[in-house]
């Protein structure tokens, strides 16, 4: 949980995916990167959470990840959703990873987090969905 809750800092939002995900864990004797994805339908996965513990970040392990996922599951599905803060860090590391921002979710972390969540010192209010295609 504690890795998750670098991605994901409301346990009770983690609850919400994590018995209906699929968890991937990268490391053989400590947890250095995690990703948890969702079906939500047919067609469709999401990256519900994906962290990198902060020792080994910078140094590719979140692009491998996702890049598991894509290999993993092509085929499969169409498409890979993730949805995050509107953020200088988040927003440009998927689009490097292929994403292409697809629609955002208004409010979304002030509807449904009981706190304020910030990322460079701005707070996220709305969640910015990314897609990527399984070519």
């Amino acid at each position: 949980m504690e890795l998750l809750l670098l991605a994901d800092e409301q346990e009770s939002m983690i609850e919400q995916y994590l018995d209906r995900g699929r968890m991937f864990v990268l490391g053989r004797e400590k947890a250095r990167a995690v990703c948890v994805v969702t079906e939500e339908d047919l067609c469709t996965l999401e990256i519900k959470n994906i962290a990198v513990c902060p020792e080994y970040q910078k140094q590719g392990l979140g692009k491998r990840m996702i890049d598991f996922v894509v290999e993993t599951f092509r085929g499969q599905y169409e498409e890979l959703l993730v949805g995050t803060g509107e953020s200088p860090l988040t927003v440009p590391f998927y689009e490097k990873c292929g994403f292409r921002i697809s629609h955002r979710i208004p409010n979304f972390f002030t509807d449904y987090y009981d706190h304020p969540i910030y990322e460079c010192s701005e707070q996220l209010v709305d969640m910015v969905y990314l897609k990527r295609l399984f070519l």
